[in-house]
């Protein structure tokens, strides 16, 4: 496998939680002991794809030099599908964000160096993914989950705005053309993903390490999930 040296583990990246077992905390939960991590992040995917809404965010801090690429994307994806937020790109050596809304199989973005106005473009044209696309069953994030080989259940810990919630890492290996459904710049053969589940089913995160554009250093996007069930009216600018 893909060294993880890139990547922060999740258990270290929740600050001030607690070690436990998985079944702790109250409520009904829909992960179970009995569930292999396979059924865990089955379930976690279909979620995802289910889910009204969701607030999402995409984080890197180890863009390689000399790369035209995405540090940032910030927004709410839906199941319209539909996507609305901003993308922060490093072009011509300069951090530039781009307001984005996707929707209705369009994507319409306002480019640096033009008037303002937001513009129809082919978001693959630029080696990125189509925004709307981000939480779909076939070409999201999580047909991640479904491919993820040599899988590995880890610590759970106590996380969420309360410290309530019990959240378990699962680490494995991600093959490259499944990546490069989901982020079309991708160009490495396998990658290294590590996944964040609540006891609630939900994939709250997921690091992703491996050579995301071609000719370069190996890097780690993070993948944040975060209000499933959201509701938001997306309409095209």
């Amino acid at each position: 496998m893909i060294s993880r040296a890139a990547g922060v583990p999740l258990a270290l990246a929740l600050a001030g939680t607690l070690a436990l077992s998985a079944c702790s905390g109250g409520g009904e939960k829909k992960v179970t002991e009995d569930q292999s991590p396979e059924e865990v992040l089955a379930a976690a995917a279909t979620t995802l794809s289910e889910t009204s809404g969701v607030n999402l965010t995409l984080t890197t801090d180890n863009l390689p030099d000399g790369v035209a690429g995405i540090v940032k994307a910030d927004g709410v994806a839906t199941n319209q599908p539909a996507f609305e937020g901003t993308i922060t790109v490093i072009f011509a050596g300069q951090s530039v964000q781009v307001p984005v809304i996707a929707v209705d199989d369009k994507v319409n973005a306002v480019l640096p160096f033009t008037d303002g106005s937001y513009q129809d473009i082919d978001p693959k044209d630029y080696g990125a993914p189509d925004p709307a696309q981000l939480v779909s069953a076939d070409s999201g994030f999580g047909s991640l989950l479904g491919v993820t080989s040599d899988l590995e259940e880890g610590e759970s810990v106590r996380g969420g705005s309360d410290n309530s919630e019990v959240l378990t890492t699962f680490t494995g290996t991600v093959p490259g053309d499944a990546m490069k459904k989901v982020i079309p710049s991708s160009s490495g053969d396998a990658f290294d993903a590590e996944y964040l589940v609540s006891d609630d089913g939900e994939l709250r995160q997921a690091v992703l390490t491996g050579v995301f554009y071609k000719n370069s250093d190996e890097m780690t996007y993070t993948v944040d999930f975060a209000d499933y069930d959201t509701s938001k009216d997306i309409v095209a600018p």
